[in-house]
């Protein structure tokens, strides 16, 4: 029963030990963090596509944090600089991904602002990036013998439309868009360098010379 005891009570010491180290110590580190001066919250539509892009698993091949140059060339690759928790005050949860099957989207927004990009990309990716293994989303389009007003229809490559009909954008669609163009941090996170004045030389005594006694 003694031993039964101590392995009770040194299990419940070590799960006290591990919980503190990793969540009680990282909460500590972050909670007074503040949103960098360039970044915005989040917009309706943006949540929306936000959402959408959650619902169908792009976090599993996207990541949404680039790495510092020391341990990899995001930068190199036009991915951005290296992320900081700030960037991520509006991010609940957080959507940094674990795995790179396809480029880092941080600053996809930055890197690529078309609307009718992101639409013809998500219906048929390979149509704009050749050998392209990101699966094609038609069910966030519908395609018609005729637009509709108000419809937004896909601007296509050449070859690429259903013969005889357009192809028009789900509002699931165009949220998705509202998320990726919004996903750009290229603004700064570090203050200004603080611009020292050199210091000013201070005058050299001059020697006094001592007047001559009288004689």
């Amino acid at each position: 029963m003694e031993n039964e005891v101590k392995l009770a009570a040194g299990a419940i010491v070590a799960l006290a030990v591990a919980t503190a180290a990793l969540v009680v110590m990282p909460y500590m580190q972050v909670r007074d963090i503040k949103p960098p001066e360039g970044l915005k919250p989040y917009t309706s539509a943006e949540l929306r596509g936000r959402q959408v892009y959650i619902a169908n698993g792009c976090l599993y091949c996207h990541s949404q944090q680039p790495r510092d140059r020391n341990f990899g060339p995001d930068a190199e690759r036009g991915w951005g600089r290296a992320s900081v928790p700030g960037d991520y005050y509006y991010d609940k949860p957080h959507l940094l991904g674990s795995m790179r099957t396809g480029p880092d989207l941080f600053n996809i927004g930055a890197r690529q602002s078309s609307k009718d990009w992101h639409l013809g990309h998500l219906y048929q990716p390979r149509a704009y990036v050749p050998g392209s293994i990101m699966p094609s989303y038609p069910y966030l389009f519908e395609t018609k013998t005729t637009a509709e007003p108000g419809d937004e229809v896909v601007k296509l490559p050449p070859g690429q439309e259903p013969a005889g009909q357009v192809v028009v954008a789900r509002p699931e669609a165009l949220d998705l868009v509202k998320y990726l163009q919004g996903l750009n941090h290229t603004y700064p996170v570090l203050p200004p360098a603080v611009q020292v004045a050199p210091a000013t030389a201070a005058p050299s005594a001059t020697p006094t010379t001592a007047a001559a006694p009288a004689s």
